[in-house]
Parts: C-alpha cells; sequence; structure tokens
C-alpha cells in the first residue's frame, strides 16, 4: 500500500475514471434536454438550466481529473455521494476500500437522516 491506497485499487481508479465521468456527463446532458423541454417560460427554463449547470460543474463526477493516491477514499465517497458511481461500481476493488467506502455512505445517511 502506498499512501493508504492499494496499487491495484489506484490503477483501477485511474482506469475507470473516465468511462465514469463520461456516462455520468451523459446522464446530466439527457436531465439538461429535460430542463429545456419543460413547460413554463423559456426564460425560467433557461435559468433553471443556468443554475442546474453551475452547480453540477463543481461536482466530482464532472470535475475530477488529477486525483492523488492520499485522496482516493474520500474522491471515490464523493463520487457516490453525488451519484456519478454506485456500490455496483465499487466490484473488482480490495475488501478494504469497499468497506471503507460502505461506512462512509453509511456515516453520510445518518447524519442526513
Amino acid at each position: 500500500m502506498s499512501n493508504g491506497c492499494k496499487e491495484s485499487d489506484w490503477r483501477l481508479f485511474r482506469k475507470r475514471l473516465p468511462g465514469w465521468q463520461e456516462a455520468y456527463m451523459d446522464r446530466l446532458t439527457k436531465e439538461y434536454v429535460a430542463i429545456l423541454m419543460g413547460e413554463g417560460l423559456a426564460s425560467d427554463r433557461f435559468w433553471a438550466l443556468d443554475k442546474r449547470i453551475r452547480a453540477d460543474k463543481r461536482k466530482a463526477g464532472v470535475i475530477v481529473t488529477d486525483v492523488r493516491r492520499s485522496v482516493l477514499t474520500s474522491t471515490m465517497a464523493q463520487l457516490l455521494r453525488e451519484g456519478a458511481i454506485t456500490e455496483d461500481d465499487l466490484d473488482g476493488f480490495s475488501d478494504e476500500l469497499r468497506e471503507s467506502l460502505h461506512y462512509s455512505m453509511q456515516v453520510d445517511r445518518m447524519l442526513n437522516a
């Protein structure tokens, strides 16, 4: 392990991240289309989309490009929280990392309940 991250987890993360981000942004663009095609005034839809894009641009599923091993677990937890990945996407990662992320998600659920 280097900096609290197994080499196999680090390699798998770097391999999967671009696909996760592409799938997440694809889902976001479909949601944007739904906003634009919705009911109401064009100006309201425009500003709703603008607000949504501003918020989404700050999410890890969109902006994570250069991650360090030392923050791998927290970055993956953020991706899970935002819905950019699911627990099914954790297949192939070490049991230790998956357990850590599962615990992190449980804590988040309790804090947000």
